[in-house]
């Protein structure tokens, strides 16, 4: 599972190499990689001796020795190690034992040892030297797969793999030089050799063994190897003929090969005897294939005479083989084979030989060649695995039929002799004669059996059935009516006839053979239907017979009439059912003989109307033989048992047509079939429960009616369902059975049933309530329906749900011991049935508790979750949950099972108090714990798991297991992310490896097997997400599983993210894996099918990055930060990691360059950018719903009440109850009109599910580039705000903002950007544009740039022009629905304005020499030309950004009013044309803000309570007065400002007169000091007003009168107040500031040209007590005086 391996000596290494040039073959050949033809010539040419010494071990020599035993004292030199390794002598004692085990040498044993070591964590519970053992036959299994592989690449007669052509030329020249070296002698060595036994006698005596599941995995890896030999000698001969010598030495190797105990060949050699068929099969030459003269010219039957003359002699030769059998199998192949040569013109040459066809043929059937086929090949199980296998055997039967008429016509001529020597005997009642031969009878039994089994669905009995003209006119022609109209081929002619011939005048000897044979060829689709017709056609002619006597013995007609006389006889002496001979009636009329036949009928019924739903119909609409009604009649009479399980299972197949099922059902009821004795107790034998079971799941899933039993009895399913928990689920384990299988048999047929009952179940508000329905003048209470009835009992400790459990607990024990045991196979379907039952109900237990709460019902249960806490009375622990998760240690045999139980764990994980629980019961006992934590990480660690495979198309076994294998994974991750989100100890911290009795933060991760660390999840999932990372095109995972990866990196998040975990987990990937770097330089992932998953693999892994930069950042780890901030920030090109012989394509152009002495590298995008690039801001959008029957609106309420936040928390539609309740609505029409338009409103049912499913990929989709996209952002914000600012040189910080900011708006800007991404944007441009400007403020502090030559600091003027002007589209674009997300561009607006803001000079004697006129015609600085230069891009916009930004000033969300505001102020400020301002005034918005001041109040005097709700009427407040202020500075702004009554507006405002007590207040102060006290919100508010009026005094030089007056105004309206102020006491910063601010005001109204003197104002402001009173003038001298001394203070304090 490694691909790093000790590497001591070369050539003697028996796994590492042997792995990677596996690993290699199956990549070029199997997977298809791209460029990987190259690769595998590289393994091919190192492999080569391998290959020709197949198997052969290093020899043993006294110098290896030598060297071994001196390691522990001198050491040995390993490879990726430095220096001589000095190993322990235990070590050098394993690897002697070792060498002499297998015979190898001492090196090679060392090795395995070390690999062993090396692998120990894959194999928890396991030695090294266990391991080693495994390791050894996992290196030849390596190697035969290889070859086989090789072998079936080549280019041949029977197959293709669809390689390229350069590639199948290289595995076609390996392997004919393989093959000319002898590999098919070699191979038959081997597989002689190689004995399971023998292997393991010899490991026992060296103690090479371990536990039974390393017993089970040596023994499949031997068994495995003899299989991959065979099977690679198979494919050759499948694809080219193999030399004379070849060919004997396989004949040679058949002759002494024997039958298993059964009489059936093992796997092995049915792949060498279907080897030699192969070899000896010209049937290809049939097939006009382009490349067919090239092959006959290589086919040695054609081209070597001696070729033939050997075979022919070696088969000819009397000498008998040890399967007499096997011989006649050859021996018949071989006579088709000259058959067909003497039909060849190229076949005249061997007359001789072909000749002796017909003896070859006889003496084939001498040795019972067709009972051989049928028990020694068909009864192999692994036949039916390999389709190759079956088309062989097809062309032998049907060639044999075809090619040798005359020999099937004797055959039948014998078997009509024989009949009529049988028929005689029995009348003379003497004994059979012995010469009897069975020869036809064999025949038809083999094609019964071997077409009946069809696992690949190649339908091959069609070609037994020939359409002819009289089948165009039958009422059954459905869509076969066009198949007469092409002639069919001679063959199948031939072979209809045969069928066809072989029912005419059919002797009873042949009866039941004929029957199996029909069964066998009718099945499929459109066999049943030919067989259908061709009983229907039997019986036609002799309709008119009532007696049936002269009609066709093999026809519906005589079939149906046989059954009615059959009822009719038994009807006539129906037994008293009390009476004691019940259980063991006579067989009345019928013998032996007969009821085979009868049973062979029933069979052949039932395979046909499985097939054929027509066919099903037919038969049960037809007025006389009415087949339904006379079975039931049957199953009342003293039938067999055998019989009556026949007519069950016939039943079960008419009931899967929903018409036919209602009324089955309907006739069950009546016939009161359950109240009928089934079980056949005292015979140990349970056909007939099986059979009912069977048909109760047939129905159950066809349909099952509300009202069953109306009428006789309370409606309802629930005495079936009694009847089958209480007299057969409950009873099974303590019933006794002839046939052990037996006993699982019925536990799986029941428990199929609860399954699909509690499947098709859905709680409703009506099952709660206890309703009554009339019987017989009674009112009794009314059944539940069975779902219900199945729930309650899983959610009580009922005897139900103990079975189950104990099942599960059988189960698991029995999967323990990996021995075959009887009915292994039904077992493990039970236990599967258990599972759903189980995973079920914890589905449905919260609507069903809900439901049940609300009804207020008397209804007791729990919740299961808490019932499978409890104690299990086998084992007296609380082991229930411990079973089910034992389940996932046996994924790689049962991964249904697996699956299961991934699901019911993952279920239970979501309920926080148990994981603490759960976690006590997984790790109480130690060696359970290591099973269990082995199962999690198996489940993990599986290769076989695909993605691709689609849920639906199962048809496939091996993808349908690759798809459950991956569902397994993804349930085990979910379950592990639902945990981490919970308190500590939880399930996902044991499994990933973390201390659970210690302090999670204390954990100490190590790689598995380092200080005795098991291999844990984390260990597995890091293991997947890195594959691949070495090589140019990135991690595997991600490409072949997107899901599966997106899931492990949120996993490697959600640890790093996790305080506890995050030090830990952070540490090992950083030390151990290197992991953030090896994935972050293969980004971006790029998975054109599947965008969704390849951008939320960027997105935690991005957000684990920034984590990273954060903590390596905060722990000074300089080189881990320099390293990953150069890789995503560089615009240079790096050195890709390359592996596996790829160059790396910038090493070439630097090696270019560097030799033209060009040192001009291309720079490459940098990677945040590519980032970037790969998340597309487009969104399709679905098309509005197109409806004409349904009401749009109603269907749009419908699919909202549907919708749902799903794990990942999208809002999404739950697709399955939106087409539930469609369906219903459908079905709830009434009217002949809405039956005919019922296609119709289908069709727009399904329109509307399509729309729904689009719509929920588009919010997927959405959401994906939603988080993608903050995940980017935060990585951008951490790089520029929490690492070293020296990391990143200022002038490359400045570029790579400029860069990325650029790049945000020509993406957010395009015209098809969604909407949704905007805010995540806004808020990126925001912090970009923040750090953009402190990185230019603090290199202009530094003194670097500020040349007016050269641009504005390191970035270019015209790219700050550039970011303003995309700033302010971006502004635009948003339009009026975007306010809070244009408040983040506000704020990048003012920061962006702030860059060209002169810093203020502080006064010294340099500038203060320098004279007014040097400043006025100095040249214009940076500052002053990017400020203009900025108006005039600003001014460019013209009114529509004036009317933006003036419409978020007056109204909006609060922060966007703030900013707005501020943007105004600060666009104000350099507006020197005054543009700004007259548009502000003449449009109304000035006035606008203005009248806000009054409306403001309210909110305003609310923040000078104790405790005031919120502050930002305060904030917005105070962005209004700097406003107002800004617009002030100017004479203009100014009475603009008086003419829109802005004094008059505070004048009226009261919140002026509210100044709190400061010593009240003063305990009432926020402890954080965040909160100001009340004084300081009130100063906060009287302030910026009073600047405000002292601005307006000073701009209205020209009209001061005016504004003087409105000021007085204001100051006489809060005189109380204003005196107040001036006579506090306190002497704080705040206090002194009001009183400098008031003396100023009053100074400047009472200037000259007002009409006011200034001994008014004292006299209105200064009484006696007043503050001035303390100064030393007496009163008569205040009138001038003290307001020059005011104004002094005034100036002096301010």
């Amino acid at each position: 599972k490694a691909t790093i391996f000790p590497f001591i000596h070369p050539g003697a290494s028996l796994w590492g190499p042997l792995k990677e040039l596996w690993e290699t073959v199956d990549g070029a050949v199997l997977r298809k990689q791209p460029e990987s033809v190259h690769l595998l010539d590289l393994q091919l040419k190192k492999h080569k001796p391998h290959f020709l010494s197949l198997f052969k071990n290093p020899p043993k020599s006294a110098e290896q020795r030598e060297k071994v035993r001196k390691a522990s004292t001198e050491g040995i030199a390993i490879q990726g190690q430095q220096g001589a390794r000095l190993l322990p002598e235990q070590l050098l004692t394993e690897a002697f034992i070792l060498s002499d085990l297998f015979d190898i040498g001492e090196l090679a044993a060392l090795e395995l040892l070390l690999a062993g070591e090396q692998q120990q964590p894959h194999f928890p519970g396991l030695t090294r030297g266990l391991v080693g053992v495994l390791l050894y036959w996992d290196g030849k299994l390596c190697m035969a797969n290889s070859l086989r592989t090789l072998i079936q690449s080549r280019h041949g007669k029977t197959f293709t793999l669809d390689l390229s052509g350069e590639l199948v030329a290289l595995t076609t020249r390996f392997t004919d030089e393989l093959m000319s070296q002898g590999l098919t002698k070699r191979i038959l060595t081997l597989v002689s050799e190689i004995n399971v036994t023998r292997e393991f006698e010899r490991l026992q005596k060296e103690r090479g063994l371990g536990n039974e599941k390393h017993r089970k995995e040596v023994s499949d890896l031997i068994k495995e190897c003899r299989q991959a030999l065979a099977d690679s000698l198979f494919s050759w001969t499948c694809q080219s003929p193999l030399t004379k010598e070849d060919t004997l030495a396989l004949i040679g190797h058949l002759e002494t090969v024997t039958a298993q105990a059964d009489g059936s060949l093992d796997s092995v050699n049915l792949s060498l005897v279907m080897a030699l068929l192969y070899c000896l099969d010209v049937s290809f030459i049939e097939q006009g294939t382009e490349d067919r003269e090239d092959l006959l010219q290589a086919l040695p039957l054609l081209t070597e005479r001696q070729y033939v003359s050997a075979v022919h002699s070696r088969l000819m030769d009397g000498q008998p083989w040890k399967l007499p059998g096997l011989q006649a199998v050859c021996r018949l192949a071989w006579a088709l084979s000259l058959r067909v040569l003497s039909q060849l013109p190229q076949g005249s040459a061997l007359v001789e030989f072909t000749e002796a066809d017909e003896a070859l043929a006889d003496q084939a059937l001498l040795g019972d060649v067709f009972l051989f086929m049928k028990e020694g090949m068909l009864g192999c199980e692994s036949f039916a695995r390999e389709e190759f296998f079956i088309r062989r055997l097809h062309s032998l039967i049907t060639d044999f039929l075809a090619l040798m008429p005359m020999k099937v016509k004797q055959l039948r001529n014998r078997a009509d002799e024989d009949a009529r020597l049988v028929h005689m005997s029995l009348q003379m009642d003497s004994e059979l004669p012995s010469s009897l031969r069975k020869d036809l009878d064999h025949l038809m039994i083999l094609i019964g059996e071997f077409y009946s089994k069809d696992p690949f669905g190649l339908e091959m009995g069609l070609e037994f059935w020939c359409p002819t003209e009289s089948l165009q006119h039958t009422s059954l022609q459905g869509s076969y009516l066009g198949m007469a109209l092409q002639r069919p081929p001679h063959k199948q002619v031939v072979l209809s006839k045969f069928v066809r011939q072989m029912g005419d005048l059919l002797p009873s000897t042949l009866y039941i053979s004929y029957l199996r044979m029909l069964k066998g060829l009718a099945n499929g689709p459109q066999c049943a239907h030919y067989c259908f017709s061709l009983l229907k056609t039997n019986g036609a002619t002799h309709s008119d017979n009532i007696q049936g006597v002269s009609g066709s013995p093999v026809s519906w007609e005589h079939f149906f009439h046989s059954l009615m006389l059959y009822h009719e006889n038994l009807r006539r002496d129906l037994p008293n059912p009390d009476a004691a001979h019940y259980r063991h009636p006579p067989l009345r009329g019928i013998t032996q003989r007969e009821m085979e036949g009868l049973t062979s009928f029933l069979q052949l019924l039932t395979t046909i109307i499985t097939w054929s739903e027509n066919a099903r119909l037919a038969l049960c609409e037809h007025p006389q033989w009415t087949p339904v009604v006379v079975m039931l009649g049957l199953l009342q009479c003293s039938v067999p048992p055998i019989l009556k399980a026949e007519l069950l299972h016939c039943l079960a197949a008419f009931g899967k047509s929903p018409e036919i099922s209602a009324s089955l059902w309907q006739s069950l009821e009546y016939t009161q079939f359950i109240f009928l004795p089934m079980q056949c107790s005292s015979c140990e034998e349970y056909p007939l429960t099986r059979g009912f079971c069977h048909l109760i799941s047939t129905l159950v899933e066809s349909s099952l009616p509300v009202n069953l039993g109306a009428g006789l009895r309370v409606p309802g399913f629930q005495p079936y369902l009694n009847f089958l928990r209480d007299s057969v689920f409950l009873p099974f384990p303590t019933r006794a059975y002839r046939r052990p299988a037996e006993k699982w048999e019925v536990a799986d047929s029941v428990l199929e049933v609860f399954h699909k009952l509690l499947r098709d179940y859905e709680p409703q508000p009506s099952d709660f309530v206890q309703e009554v329905v009339e019987l017989q003048g009674e009112q009794v209470p009314a059944h539940k329906p069975p779902g219900h009835s199945i729930m309650f009992h899983l959610l009580n400790d009922s005897p139900m749900l103990a079975l189950c459990l104990s099942l599960l607990e059988e189960g698991v024990r029995q999967l323990d011991t990996y021995a075959p045991f009887p009915g292994k196979k039904h077992l493990e379907s039970a236990v599967l049935h258990c599972l759903c039952l189980l995973d079920l109900a914890l589905e449905k237990e919260v609507v069903f508790m809900d439901l049940l709460r609300e009804s207020q019902s008397s209804l007791l249960v729990s919740p299961l979750e808490q019932l499978l806490q409890g104690v299990s009375p086998q084992t007296r622990r609380a082991d229930h949950i411990v079973n089910i998760a034992r389940y996932l240690y046996h994924s790689s045999s049962n991964p249904e099972a697996a699956f299961q139980s991934a699901k019911i764990l993952r279920r239970i994980a979501n309920y926080p108090n148990i994981q603490i629980r759960l976690v006590g019961d997984f790790t109480h006992d130690q060696a359970v714990s290591d099973k269990l934590m082995a199962g999690f990480v198996e489940c993990l660690d599986n290769e076989e798991a695909e993605e691709e495979a689609e849920k639906g198309d199962d048809s496939d076994a091996q993808k349908k297991v690759a798809r459950i294998r991956h569902e397994t994974q993804i349930h085990i991750l979910n379950l592990l992310i639902t945990s981490l989100d919970l308190k500590t100890p939880n399930l996902a911290l044991y499994l990933l490896g973390y201390e659970v009795k210690k302090p999670v933060s204390s954990t100490n991760l190590q790689d598995p097997g380092v200080l005795g660390c098991p291999r844990s999840c984390l260990h597995a999932i890091l293991s997947l997400l890195q594959r691949g990372t070495e090589k140019r095109s990135g991690p595997v995972l991600t490409q072949e599983a997107p899901h599966l990866a997106e899931l492990c990196y949120q996993v490697i998040y959600q640890l790093c993210a996790c305080p506890d975990t995050s030090g830990p987990t952070m540490r090992y990937l950083r030390t151990s894996q290197d992991f953030l770097f090896s994935h972050l330089q293969h980004l971006p992932f790029i998975l054109p099918g599947n965008q969704i998953a390849a951008l939320s693999q960027m997105s935690w892994l991005m957000k684990t990055a920034a984590i990273e930069l954060r903590v390596t950042s905060l722990n000074r780890q300089r080189s881990h930060t320099q390293r990953l901030i150069s890789l995503l920030l560089d615009d240079q090109p790096h050195t890709q990691h390359t592996a596996d012989g790829e160059s790396g394509m910038e090493e070439e152009t630097r090696s270019v360059s560097g030799f033209l002495h060009f040192d001009t590298v291309s720079k490459v995008r940098r990677k945040l950018l590519s980032v970037l690039d790969a998340i597309h801001f487009s969104q399709d959008m679905p098309e509005l719903l197109q409806l004409d029957f349904f009401e749009r609106t109603q269907i749009e309420q419908v699919i909202s009440n549907c919708e749902h936040i799903n794990e990942q928390g999208h809002t999404v539609c739950n697709v399955k109850l939106l087409h539930r309740v469609l369906v219903a609505e459908v079905n709830a029409l009434q009217g002949m009109a809405a039956i005919g338009q019922r296609p119709l409103l289908m069709e727009e049912v399904n329109s509307i599910l399509q729309q729904v499913v689009e719509r929920n990929r588009v919010r997927r989709s959405l959401s994906a580039k939603r988080h993608a996209l903050q995940s980017w952002r935060s990585l951008v914000e951490t790089l520029l705000t929490a690492c070293p600012v020296d990391l990143i040189p200022a002038d490359d910080r400045q570029l790579i903002i400029r860069d990325l900011l650029l790049d945000l708006h020509d993406k957010v800007l395009s015209e098809d950007a969604a909407g949704e991404l905007m805010p995540i944007v806004a808020g990126a441009v925001f912090t970009l544009t923040a750090h953009l400007s402190q990185s230019v403020l603090s290199e202009q502090q530094q003194g670097v740039g500020l040349e007016a030559s050269s641009g504005f600091a390191s970035i270019a003027n015209s790219a700050l022009h550039l970011i303003l002007r995309k700033l302010l589209d971006f502004i635009l674009c948003t339009g009026g629905g975007y306010q809070r997300l244009r408040a983040h561009l506000y704020g990048s607006l003012l920061y962006y304005l702030q860059i060209a803001q002169k810093p203020e000079e502080p006064d010294t004697l340099q500038t203060a020499g320098k004279a007014m006129w040097e400043r006025l015609t100095a040249p214009e600085d940076g500052f002053s030309k990017l400020q203009r230069e900025n108006l005039s891009i600003i001014e460019s916009y013209g009114q529509a950004l004036m009317e933006v930004v003036c419409r978020d000033a007056c109204d909006g969300h609060e922060i966007s009013r703030m900013l707005a505001l501020a943007v105004l102020d600060r666009i104000l400020s350099i507006d020197r044309q005054n543009q700004w301002l007259v548009y502000v005034c003449n449009s109304g918005y000035l006035r606008s803000v203005v009248e806000s001041l009054r409306q403001d109040d309210a909110a305003v005097q609310s923040l000078l309570t104790p405790q005031p709700p919120l502050l930002k009427p305060l904030y917005i407040y105070e962005s209004k007065m700097a406003l107002l202020t800004r617009v002030a500075k100017t004479g203009q702004g100014a009475v603009e400002l008086l003419r829109c009554g802005l004094v008059v507006q505070l004048i009226e405002c009261q919140v002026f007169d509210m100044v709190p007590d400061s010593d009240a207040h003063r305990v009432m102060r926020d402890p954080s000091g965040f909160i100001p006290s009340p004084m300081d919100r009130y100063r906060q508010i009287l302030l910026p007003t009073l600047r405000l009026f002292q601005v307006i005094l000073t701009s209205t030089s020209i009209n001061h009168q005016q504004g003087a007056a409105q000021v007085l105004q204001w100051l006489i309206v809060h005189a109380d107040t204003i005196q107040s102020l001036l006579r506090c006491q306190e002497l704080s910063m705040g206090a002194l500031q009001e009183l400098s601010l008031l003396t100023g005001i009053i100074s400047k109204t009472a200037l000259p040209g007002t009409n006011i003197t200034a001994h008014a104002l004292l006299f209105k402001f200064t009484p006696p007590c007043s503050l001035l009173s303390s100064f030393p003038f007496s009163k008569s001298h205040i009138s001038i005086s003290a307001v020059w001394c005011m104004m002094f203070m005034s100036c002096l304090v301010s």
